[in-house]
């Protein structure tokens, strides 16, 4: 089978798209034939080496953890899922291989989708998607009502949490760019700003959740905008955000943790059309390594990139 791979970490350079033996699942394990992958930048942060002390050094190494696909081996002790089963989710990070033919993930991250949510959907959603339940409903425990701040609301994590809070009945502001100001507007996001003019002293305590899935806020200006009880949640995690997480529950560090309450969320959000991935553009596998090179160099205002490895 084909799989996108790389041998040390380090730049886009590293990767290539190699003919590998078919992996066996093992214990608790199943193997999925991937109908649609897409990239979440973590994919690029893992291969530059910024978590290598979570992802040890084991190579060859796959890229890619969202998936979407068809069951076609079961491993032993594995309930609830068999071949033929169609499934969406995500692997681990030492399991990471999802732009390839077909990936080996712990059974209890695959869960099976629904009929009348597409591949494409359901091979979109599973990183944003659980990032952003996991925010606002695990950590922040949000209510209908209240009033919640996305910085990078049109981001991946942003766009899900801006849909998500909108359908759960709060009250959603944001920052992006200044161009995406009509695009935020029409997700959902009653009060747009622009992120580079972002004055949050005009935003003195004004809500009860500042959700930061950029990393352009610093922790005291967090500390401005929530008001008293607040919560800040942070997505992108510096070693000072994790230790002030530690010591205080005003601010907390975000690490997306899929749960069957969680999945079920998601997929009922989506299937009644509250919750949708942006595509930007769609490749086949052979074509995927100079579009993620291309994605990680420039970014994607545009929406995900989707691999679809049978196109």
């Amino acid at each position: 089978m084909k799989r996108i791979q790389y041998d040390r970490y380090g730049g886009p350079e590293e990767l290539r798209l190699d003919d590998i033996d078919t992996p066996k699942p093992d214990q608790g394990q199943v193997r999925v034939r991937v109908m649609a992958a897409s990239a979440n930048p973590m994919d690029w942060v893992i291969r530059q080496g910024k978590v290598k002390m979570m992802t040890g050094s084991n190579f060859p190494r796959g890229l890619g953890h969202d998936f979407a696909g068809v069951v076609e081996a079961v491993g032993p002790g594995v309930r609830g899922l068999k071949i033929g089963d169609e499934v969406f989710g995500f692997t681990t990070l030492k399991e990471a291989g999802t732009f390839a033919e077909a990936v080996v993930t712990d059974a209890k991250n695959a869960f099976i989708k629904p009929a009348a949510l597409p591949f494409k959907v359901a091979g979109a959603l599973p990183i944003v998607g659980i990032t952003a339940w996991t925010a606002l409903f695990d950590k922040a425990k949000l209510k209908a009502g209240q009033s919640v701040f996305i910085a990078g609301c049109l981001g991946g994590v942003g766009r899900a949490a801006v849909q998500l809070a909108v359908a759960h009945g709060a009250k959603v502001a944001g920052s992006c760019s200044a161009s995406g100001r009509e695009e935020a507007l029409a997700l959902g996001v009653g009060e747009v700003f622009d992120y580079r003019a972002l004055d949050v002293r005009s935003l003195h305590r004004r809500f009860d959740v500042v959700l930061d899935t950029a990393g352009t806020l610093k922790m005291r200006e967090c500390d401005t905008m929530l008001k008293r009880g607040g919560v800040a949640l942070h997505i992108v995690n510096t070693p000072a955000k994790i230790i002030r997480s530690l010591i205080s529950s005003r601010h907390q560090t975000v690490f997306g943790t899929a749960t069957p309450e969680g999945m079920a969320g998601i997929v009922d959000a989506a299937l009644r059309g509250k919750l949708t991935a942006k595509i930007g553009r769609t490749v086949p596998l052979t074509e995927a390594v100079p579009a993620i090179i291309t994605l990680e160099k420039t970014g994607s205002p545009k929406g995900k990139l989707l691999v679809i490895p049978g196109r």
